[in-house]
């Protein structure tokens, strides 16, 4: 296990590319990752498994590359790709590069993309020709055009738009790199590693994050898990956030396994892969008791991570009735996230008031957050996994955290003071949830109301994604049409498509 290189005397000291080589140096030749088997149903190529060897050669060779385009230290690198080694690969390739990942949301398209990507400055696009049906690659270009700093798009993938650099030969054996970076004259662990971007009533946040809060995160969910080294993990969350990079890099670096990637959802891909078996199941919670009714989660061996993008849900979630350890991940958006182990009745564990340490309730546990119940009813967080300053420097200070350290999620609580413990009860106002995604009420009815002045786009309870948009307008296609022309989020666009039809 990899986790001999955290000191827990002094705390975390290591990068996330430092887990990686130390993995890396134990066994080369084993399988690092592995692709969704149904990879050509959504984007170009097959799929790739991939040893830690050749992960390595190409995360070196990807790493050149950005170096050669004249990109410098601390540049901000947009990244929007699937669920598939690339995204991975292209993470860890920014960071040996001495750069800043910035990961982002798959069904982002142009609107979103500029306004976010024009808060950090960033210089680079790092994207792919084609997911299902959107072209990403196209959208990044127009994005590049609407701002003046981003001069570079890379992109995998066939029949690339004029004017993006290819990097598929990163993968091949010829590939060349040159040295590596030299080492930061500073704690290297305590820089800048990603940005990633929460939704709140001001619009798109970006919330910075260096390896030791990266990392915590990882350990948080990897401690109460109880999983082992060389995990064979299998994560259907994406790395495009905060918890993303917690349920699906972090534990696999720290175990130093192999990592199985799911593009969601495709359930024959699905239960192949879960057939394989994995010791660690990373998915989102609202899925967890239609795949336990179908026998795809019949594997007692796999300690599976239920991810909560709508915390307030856990608390009047079904028992899981089976020996399968189950740790409840509840999200609160990009502020950090509270990891509890269910009971022996498969019941969620109550949020602790206090210091969280992980494993809960055993001598030597490693803080990993704390929680307080502030003056306006909401959820507070702090610790080592939380955000420990304003991004970008001199950002809104009202993003930053107080004064003690604490960060306000906006999601209102009930504190039990007979229990110290503190339920959730509502998300923040203004803000639907929909699966991963979040989106601000206002944006989304003034988009509507632009493309068409009698459509609306309400969002309704769904048991599953917490809401959908259902879109109401006298000519749909026009409006979708509109929409598209926009650049708007593919989940505003798709409320007014056809049921089944893809975004």
């Amino acid at each position: 296990m990899i986790l001999g290189a955290i000191n827990r005397a002094s705390g975390i000291t290591t990068t996330l590319d430092d887990l990686f080589r130390r993995a890396g140096v134990r066994h080369p030749d084993v399988p690092a990752l592995v692709d969704p088997p149904n990879r050509a149903s959504f984007t170009d190529g097959t799929p790739r498994t991939l040893s830690y060897a050749q992960v390595d050669h190409a995360i070196s060779a990807l790493a050149a590359r950005l170096r050669g385009l004249g990109l410098q230290t601390d540049a901000v690198v947009a990244i929007q790709l699937p669920n598939t080694v690339e995204s991975v690969i292209a993470c860890l390739a920014t960071l040996r590069a001495g750069m800043v990942a910035a990961p982002l949301p798959l069904l982002w398209r142009r609107r979103d993309l500029v306004d976010a990507l024009g808060r950090v400055s960033a210089k680079a696009i790092l994207t792919c020709t084609r997911v299902g049906n959107a072209a990403p690659a196209n959208v990044a270009m127009h994005t590049a055009a609407a701002l003046f700093p981003i001069r570079h798009i890379c992109g995998f993938g066939q029949d690339l738009p004029d004017g993006v650099v290819p990097i598929d030969d990163i993968f091949m054996p010829a590939a060349t790199y040159g040295s590596t970076l030299p080492p930061r004259p500073d704690s290297a662990a305590s820089h800048v590693a990603a940005i990633t971007f929460d939704i709140d009533t001001r619009g798109a946040n970006p919330v910075a994050r260096n390896h030791i809060e990266i990392i915590s995160g990882g350990l948080a969910v990897f401690l109460e898990l109880g999983v082992g080294s060389d995990t064979c993990l299998l994560s259907t969350v994406p790395i495009s956030s905060f918890a993303g990079m917690a349920l699906t890099l972090a534990p696999w670096l720290l175990s130093g396994g192999t990592l199985h990637l799911h593009h969601s959802f495709d359930p024959t891909a699905f239960g192949a892969q879960c057939s394989a078996g994995c010791n660690m199941l990373a998915l989102p919670a609202p899925a967890l008791p239609a795949l336990a009714e179908s026998g795809i989660l019949a594997n007692e061996a796999c300690a599976i991570a239920a991810l909560w993008r709508g915390p307030e849900r856990v608390s009047a979630s079904k028992a899981f009735n089976r020996s399968i350890t189950v740790v409840d991940v509840s999200s609160f958006g990009e502020a950090g996230f509270v990891a509890a182990r269910r009971t022996k009745q498969g019941k969620p564990t109550p949020i602790p008031h206090g210091v969280i340490g992980a494993p809960r309730g055993t001598i030597g546990a490693i803080t990993v957050v704390e929680t307080a119940y502030s003056n306006t009813g909401t959820l507070m967080l702090r610790g080592p996994m939380v955000p420990s300053t304003a991004f970008p420097p001199g950002a809104d200070p009202g993003r930053a955290p107080d004064a003690s350290g604490f960060i306000d999620t906006g999601f209102a609580c009930q504190f039990n003071k007979q229990t110290q413990t503190l339920t959730i009860t509502v998300p923040p106002p203004g803000i639907v949830g929909i699966g991963g995604y979040r989106l601000r009420q206002g944006d989304i009815d003034a988009c509507v109301e632009k493309a068409a002045d009698e459509a609306t786009a309400v969002p309704l309870p769904d048991r599953t994604l917490g809401h959908r948009l259902a879109g109401t307008a006298r000519d749909k296609k026009a409006v979708v049409a509109a929409l598209d022309a926009q650049g708007v989020n593919a989940l505003i666009s798709g409320a007014f498509r056809p049921r089944g039809d893809a975004a």
